[in-house]
Formats: C-alpha cells, sequence, structure tokens
C-alpha cells in the first residue's frame, strides 16, 4: 500500500526472540523490543500483539526451530541409538559454541522466569520444555529401552540438556560441557547393552 511502511515479519519475529533470549522476559520492556525489530510501540502491538503475545511467537518460534534439529538428530534413533543421543546433545553445544546466539536456552531460561510470567505464558513454557523429554523417550524406545528406561533415561538426559545452557552461562568451558554429555552417553550405553 502507497505510503505505508512494510517490513520483514520474519526478521522482526527473529530480533525480538534474540532480545527476549538474550535479556529474559521479565527484563525486556516493548521499548526494548522496539529497538531490537525497528518498530515503533505501536506497530509492534499492531503486528506482532502485546508482550505476551510476542514472547508466545518467540517461545513457538525458538522450540520449532531448534526441535527440527533435535529431530533429525534423533531420526537414527532405531538403528543407532548412541549416534542419535550424542547427535541430540551435538545441537546444544553446537548453539552454545555459536558467538552469535545468546548464551544460554530460550525455554530453560523461560521455565525458570515462571513466577514473572503470565499463567497462559507459563503453562506453555511448560510445555515446550516438555517437548525434548518425549523426543528422547521416543528415540529411547526405538532404541529398544524398555518403557520405564525410556523415560527415565529421557527426563535425566533432558535435564542434562537443560544445564548445558545454564552451565554455558555460568562460564562453564566447553571442555566440560562435553565432559557432562559423555557421562550421560556412557550411562546410556550401559542400559542399552543390558537390554540388547
Amino acid at each position: 500500500m502507497a505510503g505505508r511502511k512494510q517490513f520483514d515479519m520474519d526478521k522482526a519475529l527473529n530480533a525480538a526472540m534474540i532480545q527476549f533470549w538474550r535479556a529474559g522476559y521479565a527484563d525486556t520492556s516493548v521499548d526494548d523490543l522496539s529497538r531490537a525489530t525497528g518498530l515503533n510501540r505501536s506497530s509492534i502491538y499492531s503486528s506482532l500483539g502485546d508482550k505476551d503475545t510476542l514472547f508466545l511467537r518467540c517461545l513457538d518460534r525458538y522450540a520449532a526451530r531448534y526441535g527440527g534439529m533435535y529431530d533429525a538428530a534423533l531420526s537414527c534413533a532405531a538403528s543407532e541409538p548412541l549416534a542419535a543421543v550424542r547427535a541430540f546433545f551435538d545441537v546444544t553445544l553446537e548453539r552454545i559454541a555459536d558467538p552469535e546466539l545468546p548464551d544460554g536456552c530460550l525455554i530453560a531460561q523461560s521455565v525458570m522466569a515462571i513466577p514473572a510470567l503470565s499463567p497462559a505464558v507459563a503453562a506453555h513454557a511448560r510445555k515446550s520444555l516438555g517437548f525434548q523429554r518425549q523426543r528422547l523417550r521416543a528415540a529411547l524406545k526405538a532404541g529398544r529401552m524398555t518403557d520405564q528406561d525410556a523415560e527415565t533415561f529421557a527426563v535425566h538426559a533432558a535435564a542434562v540438556n537443560q544445564s548445558l545452557a545454564v552451565m554455558s552461562r555460568a562460564g562453564a568451558s566447553p571442555a566440560e560441557l562435553v565432559a557432562v554429555v559423555d557421562v550421560t552417553v556412557d550411562a546410556i550405553a550401559q542400559a542399552l547393552r543390558a537390554h540388547n
């Protein structure tokens, strides 16, 4: 439309996601989002929604982006369950090592900020966190683990994966993060040997 300024929705959502990821929900104001996206406040509200709506969109964007990577990593679980689990952790380690991205994990820090979130946003953050456990459980079952062991190790591996993001924010070295992953992969290897 003549006279109306156009903007790239994908670029704006990505900028908002990075802002929330870097500063967290509570410490991100609409003015911060305006600076990050290059949109004025009224454009944010009319095009992207209020702060909660925009945060949910960013959380979904983050979950879809990394969820797709986790799904690809775990796709060989039926034939190579250990390689799949290692690849799953590699997605996180590569994200952490990327200097272009903020430290940590948007979903993990959102769950830690639940007291500051509205009930609807808090529920959405919890649901997003649960997807990792579900992915891991399905992969471990495909790798021929029992239901009970698949659930136990999925909970454990998802917790380790989230701790990597927290540890990276606290300054852990790449070697320390890999060592944490190695312990988990070794434990899963032992459990798989016991079932095969």
